[in-house]
């Protein structure tokens, strides 16, 4: 029989992770849970903005802006890629699901609790897609995290490996030079604001007459 010391225990450290792990299941569960009961489409959507990943949310006039284009242009039977994006998800989800995909690429893994429209992404490997999405979306919109031309450049890869006619791309008035440069897009009259203002100039660029819908 074996003695009481043969069996194994957890260091503090490692019980305190394990703690942590169970709590995290069990939030992601709950999240789950409300979003399950009003088809998962509730909420803008409970998560804060994690600065660390550089995380900005629209504010409410923005997001219903792009909610218009979206519902603008995109057919019947048509596809919508985010990227970078998360909090245009459920609005746009709400507005066009019933009729169009609509899918999310996005670092933060908080928001798989929309899969399977959910897709890990990290921009810093651009070609890491799911073979199916390549070339397939009717429209693509794309929030890079960084304003940084390395940052840009990867995601503007991704971005064409995805897109198969409409672009929208939303960064800093800074980036204007390599945005036109990397996707030939153009500088557009509206403007994108968020809920917390943000020091830096942002500007919205498209490969279509996006000021028009917005009139």
């Amino acid at each position: 029989m074996a003695d009481d010391d043969d069996v194994p225990t957890l260091s503090a450290e490692t019980f305190a992770a394990l703690q942590d792990f169970y709590a995290e299941q069990q939030r992601r569960q709950e999240i789950l849970t409300k979003l399950e009961a009003d088809d998962k489409l509730k909420e803008n959507i409970i998560f804060d903005e994690n600065w660390q990943l550089s995380q900005f949310w629209y504010d409410e006039a923005t997001v219903q802006s792009f909610v218009k284009v979206v519902d603008s242009v995109v057919a019947d039977g048509g596809r919508v890629a985010l990227i970078s994006c998360p909090t245009l998800f459920v609005p746009i989800k709400r507005q066009i699901g019933y009729r169009a995909t609509v899918s999310l690429l996005e670092y933060d893994r908080r928001f798989d609790v929309h899969a399977p429209d959910y897709i890990f992404y990290d921009y810093n490997t651009p070609d890491k897609l799911p073979i199916e999405s390549l070339n397939s979306y009717d429209l693509v919109l794309a929030d890079p995290p960084f304003l940084s031309e390395e940052c840009l450049t990867k995601t503007s890869r991704t971005i064409k490996l995805l897109a198969r006619d409409k672009i929208v791309l939303c960064s800093g008035a800074v980036m204007q030079d390599h945005v036109e440069k990397l996707l030939n897009l153009q500088l557009c009259s509206f403007q994108p604001r968020h809920r917390n203002n943000l020091a830096n100039e942002f500007s919205c660029y498209s490969n279509f007459d996006l000021d028009s819908i917005l009139r």
